[in-house]
């Protein structure tokens, strides 16, 4: 079900909403799933401003395995729009990071990325194969990981898509990490080993580090807001070091 205050606004980009709807059909999976209150303010951002519209919405949830399930969608002055979603996991419990962007400038999907980024330093052994299986071959536009890509897994996926058919295929291999991850949070128990569990929550703050290295996320949200107001919504919103 789409939350209300998504249907209300015009985002009704098609893409997006597929994708939208497949994250929250596989978070709903999840055990103990519960929202997450933040600052109102921060739930909805809405600006009509004439050449300056702006809509941002947050979503917040925790569950078992799982410190913190966020969602965000975006549209900046009718033609760029953002899917963004982060799935930081307990470091108690050996799980992966989920993470997924799709960025789109009117109808041209420049960037499409999807990843279960390693949150310890073996685990990757773990689950590297069923990622490996999950067939990219149809794209035809890869882009290049950038220099502060190294928090990836060797199968993160990254590319510009060039139809619907595209489109649908990256539609299907989200849904293949997504049903991955899943698997993986079921398995998962919990672990009282200090040094493991440390051991995570450094990974988890170093995917936080590089990931604020990526100037573009700044670049879009300076022409809307001022300095202290984005640096403060990177690191609490988007890339908490909790």
């Amino acid at each position: 079900m789409l939350s209300e205050s998504l249907t209300k606004t015009k985002l009704t980009d098609p893409l997006i909403l597929d994708l939208l709807q497949n994250i929250r059909d596989h978070r709903s999976m999840l055990e103990d799933l519960n929202s997450i209150k933040i600052d109102p303010k921060l739930t909805n951002i809405i600006s009509k401003e004439i050449g300056r519209e702006l809509y941002i919405e947050n979503e917040f949830h925790k569950a078992k395995g799982f410190r913190k399930l966020h969602i965000e969608v975006a549209e900046f002055s009718k033609n760029l729009k953002i899917l963004h979603c982060v799935f930081f996991p307990d470091p108690k419990f050996d799980i992966p990071i989920f993470g997924m962007d799709l960025v789109k400038i009117n109808d041209i999907v420049s960037a499409a990325i999807v990843d279960l980024s390693p949150a310890s330093q073996n685990q990757g052994l773990k689950y590297e194969k069923l990622l490996s299986e999950v067939d990219k071959s149809p794209f035809t536009s890869l882009r290049e990981i950038p220099k502060w890509g190294g928090i990836f897994s060797n199968n993160v996926f990254f590319a510009s898509l060039k139809s619907k058919s595209e489109k649908n295929d990256f539609c299907r291999v989200v849904d293949q990490y997504l049903t991955i991850l899943i698997k993986l949070s079921k398995k998962a128990k919990p672990e009282v080993d200090e040094e493991i569990i440390q051991e995570r929550i450094d990974f988890q703050k170093n995917y936080c580090v590089q990931q604020m290295k990526n100037e573009k996320t700044s670049m879009v949200l300076l022409k809307y807001f001022d300095e202290k107001w984005v640096n403060n919504y990177i690191k609490t919103v988007l890339f908490d070091f909790k």
